[in-house]
């Protein structure tokens, strides 16, 4: 069994029926449908009821505000009128006032009661502590005296919150003789809706929040007030994290909750009272049903499965049957995959053998490399012993034996030319070295001595003082120098006033230039290709630039041609400088 008839008995192997596919898919789009029809209509239901509800209340809290507030407005107009505390203010004797006044404060039912003279000092209270202070400068005594009236002030405290006062005049024959003054206990209504769910504040007509279940919006405009961040627990148990897209529109966002705000008049001096209210009851009944409604869909979508999954059952005796097939197609597979293998490690001994045998051929082209590099010591001998000869002949013994010196040295590097065949064959046949590049290119300038003795070349070196060190073989990177000063010394041979240009520069690289003026490159793309030349035949056989590629490239560094802007060619040999030891040893 092949692996294209594997894929044909999977294609074919038969799957659920288009039917059955069809009625699941109608079965989960009928249960997203009724779940959120079912979910919109019963969150409206309970929002409705919820918002009622708070109404209900709204209209509770306001009317037992105003109870106590109309209660307490009374208290005042009967004090003013006590003819025992007008006494007592006319004769200046107030032993009796405070007692009178507590017992007062328990038959009335408010928060305190004081007496003030017309100086503004108190002179009566519920509360002794506050006996002899003095209220000259306060709103509530100053506006009572000029009103001759009830006035209702609330006194900010330092602490937070509000005071609630009503004051009046007391008038003995159309004489201020002093002012009483009424506090209304509105804080124990804030006591008693802190434990509610809701959160709930009460402001007057400019927004200033009066009364709140949480005490760091009293003062405070309603706008600040419900941007304030980390607020305590009634607003957290009010403000609780709804689902938006579970509910109606919000109404109001507090801290980004949204949350349903229910406002009322209070018809008091323009205050108003809000409540706001947060969805966790409504979900709670809505999450209820919707629990139910997903129970039974899942109970249904598992029967539906079940009927399936019998018809799966049957189909998985084939499968059974495939998978064995299937194991015996892996096995098959593996065996394959063990003869490639095989396979591809024979042709890796071929390739190596190959390799060895590309490098034999090389010797081939070496040879005829050999006898082109052998030409220059060959002629630079023959210059010498020729020199040697009218030395002796001129008995000047001294620059005779000089001459033969030099011979010497010649017949020495033309052995090492030769044992460099080896590297050919065989990489690491020489070792490498520290080697000052200045060194090699006096080196190599000494050894084309006689050929720019024989012509008339204009030589311009441009070294650095310092010492240019790179690791290589002196011997071959002599031998690339050589190379290049032959070339440029060729192309200047038809040229008017030759130039040789040589610089060295050490930078990032240590790069050796040389620049000719004669008659530049003609094919760059093919320069140091294998034989050739542009040369005449028998004056070269085109290996010497692809000798000295070859050399740079093994020594770490590269070697490359250009024509010059003002003509000639221009030879660029770059290698790694000593410094970075690393880069030079790779």
């Amino acid at each position: 069994m092949t692996a294209s008839d594997l894929s044909e008995a999977s294609a074919t192997t038969p799957g659920l029926p288009w039917r059955a596919k069809l009625a699941v898919v109608l079965l989960v789009i009928l249960a997203v449908v009724v779940v959120l029809v079912s979910n919109r209509l019963l969150t409206d239901r309970y929002t409705a009821d919820t918002r009622s509800r708070a109404e209900v209340r709204l209209a509770l809290y306001t009317g037992n505000l105003m109870a106590e507030l109309q209660r307490t407005s009374v208290v005042p107009l009967l004090l003013a009128g006590d003819p025992g505390l007008i006494t007592a203010l006319k004769d200046g004797n107030f032993s009796s006032t405070s007692a009178k006044l507590i017992s007062l404060q328990s038959q009335l039912g408010v928060a305190s009661i004081r007496l003030v003279d017309a100086d503004g000092r108190v002179v009566g209270a519920t509360n002794r502590n506050v006996l002899g202070t003095s209220h000259r400068n306060e709103t509530y005594f100053v506006d009572a005296q000029r009103a001759k009236e009830t006035v209702f002030t609330p006194v900010k405290r330092d602490a937070g919150g509000f005071d609630f006062v009503y004051s009046r005049a007391v008038l003995a024959e159309s004489k201020v003789m002093g002012v009483i003054i009424v506090s209304v206990d509105l804080m124990k209504y804030e006591r008693a809706w802190a434990g509610l769910q809701d959160a709930i504040m009460v402001t007057d007509s400019a927004g200033i929040v009066m009364l709140s279940t949480e005490p760091r919006w009293r003062g405070l405009p309603r706008d600040e007030a419900l941007a304030l961040r980390d607020p305590p627990s009634a607003i957290s148990r009010a403000l609780q994290a709804t689902t938006e897209w579970a509910q109606e529109p919000p109404d109001a966002y507090v801290r980004g909750e949204a949350v349903m705000r229910t406002e009322a008049r209070i018809p008091f001096r323009g205050w108003k009272i809000a409540t706001f209210t947060a969805y966790g009851s409504v979900r709670e009944q809505v999450n209820g049903i919707l629990a139910l409604e997903i129970m039974g869909f899942a109970i249904l979508m598992a029967f539906t499965f079940y009927l399936l999954s019998r018809r799966a059952w049957s189909r998985s005796v084939s499968f059974q049957r495939e998978s064995a097939e299937l194991r015996l197609l892996n096995a098959r597979l593996q065996r394959a995959i063990a003869e490639r293998e095989k396979v591809k490690k024979d042709l890796e001994v071929a390739e190596l053998t190959l390799a060895q045998s590309s490098k034999l051929a090389a010797l081939g082209e070496m040879s005829a490399a050999v006898s082109h590099e052998l030409n220059q010591p060959l002629a630079a001998m023959k210059t010498y012993l020729a020199g040697a000869r009218l030395l002796l002949q001129r008995k000047r013994l001294d620059e005779a034996l000089s001459s033969f010196q030099r011979v010497d040295d010649l017949i020495e590097r033309m052995g090492a030319i030769t044992r460099q065949l080896k590297s050919y064959a065989r990489k690491g046949g020489e070792a490498f070295e520290e080697v000052d590049l200045r060194a090699c290119v006096s080196s190599a300038l000494a050894m084309m001595e006689p050929q720019l003795k024989a012509r008339v070349v204009k030589i311009s070196r441009g070294m650095p003082r310092q010492a240019v060190m790179v690791m290589a073989d002196r011997l071959r990177l002599e031998q690339v120098i050589i190379n290049l000063l032959r070339n440029a010394l060729d192309a200047t041979k038809d040229t008017k006033d030759p130039q040789i240009d040589i610089l060295l520069s050490a930078g990032e690289t240590a790069t050796l230039t040389v620049r000719d003026n004669g008659h530049g490159i003609t094919d760059l793309e093919n320069l140091f290709e294998p034989f050739y030349t542009t040369k005449k035949p028998g004056e070269g056989v085109g290996l010497g630039l692809a000798i000295s590629s070859g050399i740079v490239t093994d020594l770490g560094g590269r070697l490359t041609a250009r024509n010059g802007e003002g003509g000639g060619a221009v030879f660029e040999m770059q290698l790694p400088i000593l410094g970075n030891k690393q880069e030079a040893a790779e």
